[in-house]
């Protein structure tokens, strides 16, 4: 709410102004052409044409209707200022109940209740608009008891009218929604369209219930108007029900009763994931949604489309019906839907998703908060850390750089190019930390396999941890091979913390106990959990019996995996990869045929790394490399110079029917050995200075790949 203005009416008594010289026009005609200014949004042309007029021209209705415009369009000076001139020229003012209500209500609608309550208090004859007026102005403010407080003392001069109630209930929470839904039953009121849409808003806006009550008062209205479905399908999005929100606007195209912007926006922004329709079916009727805005023109509303590409992006659209969409509204690109578009291709095309973002500047827009933690999460799935670093300098330039969120945002980026070490200066130099901030941040350390540094930093956190807090600590103890660690921290969860563990946390423990061949206590661990698993927690256990030949564990966790996520290769592979250890070789091929029969497919392993500012991409075997052949002669050499020093390949997962010799040049072809000889080979082009070699996956790094890279790094 706006600072209280206090003006003495005295004061305001001695204002003066001299009216020009009189005009020929007719009271009528000049009041028409005030409405028509003011209405136009050229209120300053109306108050000069008042100013200007002579006395005959100042009366109720002429006063009136700028008040109302000043209200209308939050214009405080020049109602204050009209207030004067009123006071000064209009001295009956005081005594007219009706001028009074509209200064009332020019106070409260732009903010300044003290004042409008004064002028309410020093009214000799108040009528029910004096109350409503100001009811609602403090509503338009949130103050409930206020509210509350008025609307009593209007029981006791007059009877509320549908417009008191619906500002009341506007300002409610549920328990004081209630009440007041119960008074309007008792007055009759309820029979209102405009009670019934306040009382369908505002159980709408309960997140704990309020469905069967809003949809008792919606089903029970003798007249539904266009803002009745609107809030109807407000409140199922708040509910999480897209399906009926679906529902409902399918009822209302069907029985003919029209929508607007606010329909469109409602019953697109339902089509989430998380709101219990099917992605396939919540796709489809996007499509249908999109069609239809088109139709009606409605495409054009810059919400709108927003909505669609949001929509688009979150059921995992085309991109490039998203980036049509997009190229439709170029007459009308605002820095949302910019967003909107950033944040779409993210995830599934980062690259796409920076190039936006520098077409974004190109295009003299500024970008928020939002904007730059969108295109920060891009970067961190690109290899290179300079595309963060050159957003990073624009959030400096944009002043964000105090910004909790973006903060947040760049040490996720760095850290997952590669950088912890620009994680942790993001995080130092931050002046103040959120519980994000410290997850982030000891996601990072996890990422990077630095559990101490983690550990230390977890006991410097001046927050209440939460549930993801543990996920990152527990992660970071998986990945350093911190068991005994692991365990403390998975119990202190709930005897010092109050946090119950969910999946994530038993996932983590699981795998915890399975890389160092605990997996039959990681196997009574999942007997114990209190609910059950998911593919995540079978895959981790799966992953350990591979690691330790455990093939009896591993067929019941394999088998686990394809029932809960029958499209993931994992449990054919390494059911293969342990039988082939096993010398099973015909085993492994019955799984392989069994994976082919359900018509799985494998993710092809690739590996990337930064060569003189350009990035190259290595699958198996090389062939998509224009200097295959240099760098298989490299790596040959590399090859014999690492066994003269103890290196030998491990050929048990190659195919049982190829010779030796083929077994060991099908490993010597894996993507990241060819990534480190082409390194090798440009080491004075290595964006990191020929210090480090950074080569990033997809996948996981085989047993033989990652030997020959620890043993490569200790004779260097």
């Amino acid at each position: 709410m706006a600072r209280p203005c206090y003006i003495s009416i005295r004061r305001l008594s001695s204002y003066n102004l001299l009216p020009l010289p009189s005009t020929t026009q007719e009271p009528a005609d000049f009041l028409t052409k005030l409405r028509f200014l003011s209405s136009r949004g050229h209120l300053q042309e109306a108050l000069s044409l008042f100013y200007s007029a002579p006395s005959q021209f100042h009366y109720q209705q002429t006063y009136a209707t700028l008040f109302h415009a000043c209200a209308q369009q939050r214009q405080l000076n020049h109602g204050v200022k009209l207030h004067h001139f009123m006071l000064a020229h209009y001295p009956s003012c005081p005594h007219d109940v009706i001028l009074t209500n509209h200064v009332i209500n020019m106070y409260a609608k732009c903010g300044h209740l003290n004042f409008a309550n004064q002028l309410f208090d020093e009214m000799p004859e108040r009528n029910v608009v004096s109350w409503t007026v100001l009811i609602s102005g403090y509503a338009q403010c949130g103050m409930v008891e206020d509210c509350f407080r008025l609307l009593s003392g209007m029981l006791g001069e007059c009877r509320p009218n549908e417009y008191a109630f619906a500002s009341v209930l506007s300002s409610c929470g549920y328990g004081q929604g209630t009440q007041v839904h119960a008074l309007a039953l008792k007055m009759a009121m309820d029979a209102s369209v405009y009670v019934a849409n306040a009382l369908i808003t505002m159980y709408g806006k309960s997140h704990e219930g309020g469905k069967v009550e809003a949809l008792t008062v919606f089903e029970s209205m003798l007249f539904q108007n266009l803002v009745s479905w609107n809030s109807m399908m407000a409140g199922f999005q708040v509910w999480k029900l897209g399906l009926d929100a679906v529902r409902l606007f399918t009822k209302m195209h069907r029985d003919g009763v029209g929508f607007d912007r606010a329909t469109l926006l409602g019953v697109i922004s339902s089509l989430c994931p998380r709101n219990g329709i099917a992605v396939e079916s919540s796709l489809k009727f996007c499509l249908q949604l999109h069609c239809l805005a088109l139709k009606s023109g409605f495409i054009s509303e810059i919400e709108v489309a927003t909505a669609l590409v949001k929509a688009y992006s979150d059921l995992g659209g085309d991109v490039s019906d998203i980036y049509q969409l997009f190229l439709g509204l170029s007459s009308c690109q605002d820095i949302v839907l910019w967003t909107g578009m950033i944040t779409a291709f993210a995830e599934r095309d980062p690259v796409e998703a920076f190039f936006l973002f520098c077409q974004l500047l190109r295009e003299d827009l500024d970008p928020d908060w939002y904007t730059f933690s969108s295109v920060l999460k891009a970067c961190s799935g690109l290899v290179t850390e300079w595309c963060a670093l050159a957003v990073h300098s624009q959030v400096i330039k944009a002043g964000f750089d105090d910004d909790t969120v973006v903060n947040n945002a760049l040490i996720h980026a760095y850290a997952r190019c590669g950088s912890i070490a620009l994680s942790k200066q993001v995080f130092d130099e931050m002046a103040f930390h959120d519980l994000v901030s410290w997850n982030s941040m000891l996601k990072a350390y996890g990422l990077h396999g630095l559990a101490g540094e983690a550990l230390q930093l977890f006991s410097q956190m001046d927050v209440k941890p939460d549930p993801a807090t543990f996920v990152a600590l527990l992660s970071a103890c998986s990945h350093s091979g911190l068991v005994e660690e692991g365990i403390k921290i998975f119990d202190s969860m709930s005897e010092n913390h109050g946090i119950v563990p969910q999946l994530d946390h038993y996932a983590c423990m699981v795998d915890i106990l399975g890389r160092t061949g605990r997996t039959i206590e990681a196997k009574e661990l999942i007997n114990r959990m209190p609910m059950q698993p998911d593919s995540v927690i079978w895959s981790a256990l799966l992953g350990s019996c591979r690691k330790y030949g455990e093939t009896q564990l591993a067929k019941l966790a394999s088998a686990k995996l394809k029932e809960l996520d029958p499209e993931n290769s994992l449990g054919y592979v390494q059911m293969s990869n342990i039988y082939c250890s096993g010398g099973s070789f015909g085993e492994a091929g019955l799984i392989r045929k069994e994976m082919d029969g359900s018509r799985v497919r494998k993710e092809p392993g690739l590996s990337w790394i930064e060569i003189g500012n350009m990035v190259h991409e290595f699958a198996s075997g090389g062939r998509r490399h224009p200097q295959r052949e240099a760098i298989f002669t490299r790596l040959k050499a590399l090859v014999e110079q690492l066994r003269e020093i103890g290196y030998v390949p491990d050929t048990t997962l190659a195919l049982h029917d190829v010779e030796e010799e083929h077994k060991e040049e099908q490993l010597f072809h894996h993507s990241e050995k060819l990534a480190l000889a082409f390194a090798i080979m440009n080491e004075g082009s290595l964006h990191c200075g020929g210090h480090v070699i950074r080569i990033m996956k997809n996948v996981r790094i085989c047993v033989d790949c990652h030997n020959f890279m620890r043993i490569c790094k200790s004779c260097n």
